[in-house]
């Protein structure tokens, strides 16, 4: 029996490109045939390790029909620079117990929208988070796949930026994650 064959371990290729034209985005994806995967609320808890790891965080995420427990390192600010570590679990609430047995607090709830779309192989994303206008993030299995599938879309390179969503909020939004560990749209009316 193969223990880790449910584990997913991988580099992410992944750019954002910030305060999008959302309606203008979708009819794009449209128009390229993309095939909509799924329209989804999300909500994540997220840990520090102990003692805590710059850049490094475990997260436990649900869109209510499909759990991920997942181990984040950003290693650069480049396109190619997070990995991660991710397995399915049944139980979002489960989970959070045992993490908290084994001594991890959630440091805050986050919650987003996302519209996810395949356009080709690629990840094509919508996200909408509090606070912050939407953005598209796309993910592949190649720098060049993210490249390309922005040149598709229609968007210069350089518009995309690699930036994770908490160095988006802090370094291009100046708010600090830290201090407003709690990403709620009920929280943020």
């Amino acid at each position: 029996m193969d223990v880790g064959s449910d584990i997913m371990s991988r580099i992410e290729y992944e750019v954002r490109v910030l305060e999008i034209d959302k309606d203008e985005i979708q009819a794009k994806l449209k128009e390229l045939n993309a095939i909509l995967i799924e329209d989804v609320f999300q909500k994540r808890y997220v840990y520090d390790f102990k003692p805590v790891v710059p850049s490094k965080w475990i997260r436990l995420r649900t869109n209510g029909s499909k759990t991920t427990l997942t181990i984040k390192n950003v290693e650069s600010s480049n396109i190619d620079g997070t990995r991660e570590v991710e397995i399915e679990v049944s139980d979002f609430n489960a989970t959070n117990e045992i993490l908290g047995e084994l001594g991890y607090s959630p440091r805050g709830i986050q919650e987003n929208k996302r519209i996810k779309y395949d356009l080709n192989g690629v990840e094509v994303d919508i996200d909408t988070w509090p606070k912050i206008p939407t953005y598209l993030e796309i993910e592949g299995i190649s720098e060049e796949e993210v490249y390309n599938t922005l040149q598709l879309l229609g968007i210069p390179k350089e518009k995309a930026t690699s930036l994770d969503v908490q160095r988006i909020y802090e370094e291009i939004y100046g708010i600090d994650l830290d201090k407003e560990p709690n990403l709620s749209f009920e929280e943020n009316k």
